[in-house]
């Protein structure tokens, strides 16, 4: 009878006898892993715990951890208040799955980081040419304008020069060739006149 009652509870499937936090209970702060509790230990092939935070994400990490009956499922920390649910499958000792869910409340937590806003690059302005005024516009074109007459001055009393100077000459070449003209008619002389026509004899006087 005896080993025909314990060949009965080793093919018998595992029974959850409680779980912590408790199903439906508010705990002050998000614990720091959910255990299951069970009549007999469970195998770990098949053995998972998902817990589901109050946005909808899961906040458990790793594997679960078998300790005797006992199935551990460690958190990530830093969670918030609120509404969690836990959704756990065994393997029982005959190989039988089993599942089922349980949910609790946080009473308070961490408080919900707020994303940051996402970075935006302001576009460089490109540097505008300044407008100058009419003082500077002026101050800066009023030399380059007396340079520029300084110049056409200088130009105009170059010409001015030149031509007082060729005429000057023209005038000089004029008076040189006149005076050569004369001194060429001074030098040959009058040219020889015969007297009045007449009784002469050959040396002028008359004959006798």
């Amino acid at each position: 009878a005896a080993v025909l009652l314990t060949a009965g509870r080793a093919d018998a499937h595992n029974s959850l006898l409680g779980t912590d936090p408790a199903d439906g209970s508010t705990v002050d702060a998000p614990p720091a892993s959910i255990t299951l509790t069970f009549d007999q230990p469970a195998q770990s092939l098949g053995t998972e715990i998902v817990v589901l935070g109050p946005d909808g994400s899961a906040v458990s990490t790793g594997d679960a951890a078998l300790v005797d009956n006992t199935v551990s499922q460690p958190l990530t920390t830093g969670l918030p208040a609120g509404a969690y649910t836990v959704e756990w499958r065994v393997t029982s000792a005959d190989g039988h799955p089993l599942s089922g869910t349980l949910a609790f409340t946080a009473a308070s937590g961490a408080e919900a980081a707020v994303p940051a806003a996402p970075e935006t690059i302001e576009p460089t302005a490109e540097p505008t040419a300044e407008p100058q005024n009419e003082a500077t516009v002026s101050a800066t074109l009023a030399p380059q304008q007396e340079l520029a007459e300084d110049e056409d001055a200088g130009i105009a009393a170059g010409v001015v020069a030149a031509i007082v100077v060729a005429v000057l000459a023209a005038g000089a070449v004029a008076v040189f060739v006149v005076r050569e003209r004369r001194r060429s008619h001074a030098a040959d002389g009058p040219a020889g006149t015969d007297g009045p026509t007449g009784p002469t004899g050959g040396d002028g006087r008359a004959e006798g």
